[in-house]
């Protein structure tokens, strides 16, 4: 039986029910992707469609809009250069996970190598400090209340490690255990346990949302 505070993802997949609120960012229709335009042929045009997803992959692992803004950036124009290694009929949304979350990576390791203030390894998820609490008085009051959740939604997702974070949201993007092990290179029994342990501790940061 379904317990009170999940919400069913797909078959056998269940997260805090505010964890599916947070829901993909809706940002990429707004985001000038460079370089990817008519010109680029087919492959351009199609991997555009997966542009909410990747952003909202990416601002969670990069913690910051201007980062996850930079990082799918990045991730079109690697995806255009190597369109010549792509094989038509394959999948173009693992495709681009895994160009995204290895631009990630290797920028990570350089910021880590040469660190400058505003990296993307100095994002500080518990920088912020918690609205006071109380019952809300009016619209604006109520405004601030759900900025606070958010907030709180996506302290949550980063407190788990980057790849339990990358497991969680392709997995919120429909994304099977298969894909997802394809994404990381690792084994699906792998991304199994990283899904269950990530699961578990998203119900604990949230519980105080699950009434």
């Amino acid at each position: 039986m379904e317990r009170s505070d999940d919400v069913v993802v797909g078959a056998g997949k269940t997260y805090p029910r505010m964890v599916r609120r947070a829901g993909p960012c809706r940002h990429g229709e707004q985001m000038v992707l460079a370089g990817v335009s008519e010109s680029r042929g087919a492959l351009g045009r199609e991997a555009l469609a997966y542009a909410d997803g990747l952003y909202n992959l990416a601002r969670y692992l990069t913690g910051n809009d201007a980062d996850a803004e930079d990082l799918v950036q990045e991730t079109y124009a690697l995806a255009l250069r190597a369109a010549g290694q792509f094989s038509t009929g394959t999948n173009l949304k693992a495709w681009l996970f895994r160009i995204l979350r290895n631009a990630f990576i290797s920028g990570y390791r350089r910021q880590r190598r040469n660190p400058t203030v505003g990296g993307l390894d100095t994002t500080d998820p518990h920088g912020q400090e918690a609205a006071p609490g109380g019952w809300p008085r009016d619209d604006m009051e109520l405004d601030q209340m759900r900025n606070v959740v958010a907030e709180d939604i996506g302290k949550a997702l980063m407190s788990l490690p980057e790849e339990a974070r990358t497991v969680v949201l392709m997995d919120l993007e429909g994304f099977t255990e298969a894909e997802v092990a394809q994404v990381l290179d690792c084994a699906v029994g792998t991304v199994k346990s990283r899904l269950a342990r990530a699961r578990a501790t998203l119900r604990q940061l949230l519980k105080d949302y699950a009434r």
